[in-house]
């Protein structure tokens, strides 16, 4: 795979950039990330919800180039802005006022949202605050998802989104950046039938990577992806479940190829309507094509989580959890991801996670975890030396607490610190580069949403 050489002086941005990408989910507000923590009861508008919503969150950022300690770290103020917008046929709190009605033919939810970024550098060097100065930006998500002739034997799924994803380099030019535009679609097929002891998906996923940067067009990718998966349900609270996949990988301006291959079985079970266990177990395979020097992985892959509802859960459903419903949960898993430099990484994460909702004024949400992430041989390609297989150990923890004045008005914070602990440092023309780095981040916020 070629890179330009401008990337040589980010590749400790660039190796963090690989690892942000494979997790979840991720939007950077947490209530942001789930609309069940980001929409109220809505406006009923005929046969449709509107939730309007805006929140503004200030706050410090201690690393936000995440430079390693050794060069230069830049702190600053953060400053949030995030209205949003959904729509959406009529939700299952209102559909309970006519519980014999059929299902719906259609179910539809369209969302919008924008985030607008201000930076006032507190701490670092003057060329570091500077360019802090310019970070200015704005991201933001549409997603649309549609549900057809849903709880019918035969139904299907239909998604797609399109993103802006801020990134910086550990430079921080505004002009070589790692601004990226995000874009997946999909569908499912899905066959329930009887009385639904059985589900059984086929589906097709794409997703896509534009890098906006000249200098960086030779990371965009694209995946197609095929799979399915589904559910056996043998006991009331238990069912065995599968998931299989295979993609087709490429770097249209890169050269690298590969054929991802995940193939996965196991239980998901409520042992008791307080204790729920999910545990999968399977093979992942990577495949590469090109460069046809490339290291493959070909292992075990897999999660074992556990949850304990503080409050039982009210379905004997085994998939069924709420994130409003209060619990503990911890697990590992196990698996690959595509890396942006070399091939692929492995990841072995372990996570804890708290949810509460007091009395319906209070959310608190806690998570955390911990994870070695292990990198093949990487060959020397012109812009960086060749480097022998290594492992970098991940750190992330975010704690996130709402206090909910109204139905409708919340005042929240939240607490974020992310770390990669390396010993490795990567010789490049410039000199050396290190992958360490840390991150801490703090913000107060107010939201509205309906």
């Amino acid at each position: 795979m070629k890179f330009s050489a401008s990337i040589a002086a980010s590749i400790s941005a660039l190796f963090s950039l690989s690892v942000v990408s494979s997790t979840a989910g991720a939007q950077d507000q947490p209530w942001l990330a789930d609309r069940q923590y980001t929409e109220g009861i809505g406006i009923r508008v005929g046969d449709f919800e509107l939730h309007p919503g805006a929140a503004a969150e200030f706050g410090f950022d201690s690393n936000f180039f995440r430079r390693a300690d050794v060069e230069d770290p830049v702190g600053s103020l953060r400053l949030r802005v995030t209205p949003s917008f959904s729509l959406s046929t009529l939700g299952p709190q209102r559909l309970q006022a006519s519980p014999d009605a059929p299902p719906p033919d259609f179910a539809f939810h369209a969302g919008i949202a924008a985030t607008y970024n201000e930076f006032i550098p507190v701490s670092g060097p003057d060329e570091g605050k500077d360019l802090m100065s310019e970070q200015r930006n704005v991201g933001g998500l549409l997603d649309l998802r549609l549900a057809i002739l849903p709880q019918r034997p035969w139904s299907g799924n239909l998604e797609a989104s399109l993103g802006r994803t801020i990134a910086p380099t550990d430079q921080g030019l505004t002009q070589d950046s790692f601004n990226r535009i995000n874009a997946a679609a999909g569908g499912e097929l899905i066959w329930t039938p009887g009385g639904g002891l059985l589900d059984w998906r086929l589906g097709y996923h794409f997703d896509g990577t534009i890098f906006e940067s000249g200098g960086y067009q030779d990371l965009t990718n694209l995946t197609h992806m095929f799979g399915t998966r589904g559910r056996w349900r043998f006991l009331p609270r238990t069912a065995a479940i599968y998931d299989a996949s295979f993609g087709f990988l490429s770097y249209p301006d890169g050269g690298k190829s590969g054929h991802p291959l995940r193939v996965q079985a196991g239980l998901s079970g409520l042992l008791t309507p307080s204790l729920k266990v999910l545990a999968l177990v399977g093979w992942g395979a990577s495949f590469y094509t090109a460069p046809v020097d490339g290291s493959d992985f070909d292992s075990v892959i897999g999660q074992l989580e556990v949850k304990y509802y503080l409050t039982p859960s009210p379905s004997s459903d085994p998939a069924a959890s709420s994130l409003v419903i209060p619990s503990i949960s911890a697990g590992f898993i196990r698996d690959y991801q595509d890396s942006l430099i070399g091939t692929y990484f492995e990841r072995d994460r372990v996570y804890a996670k708290l949810t509460y909702f007091f009395g319906g004024r209070f959310l608190l949400d806690v998570e955390g975890g911990v994870g070695a992430i292990i990198y093949p041989n990487i060959p020397s390609n012109g812009s960086y030396a060749a480097e022998s297989a290594w492992t970098d150990v991940r750190v992330d923890a975010t704690a996130f607490g709402e206090y909910r004045l109204r139905d409708s008005i919340g005042f929240n914070a939240t607490l974020r610190y992310n770390a990669n602990l390396s010993q490795t440092t990567l010789t490049v023309p410039e000199g050396e580069n290190s992958l360490q780095w840390q991150q801490f981040e703090a913000y107060l916020g107010v939201r509205w949403f309906m």
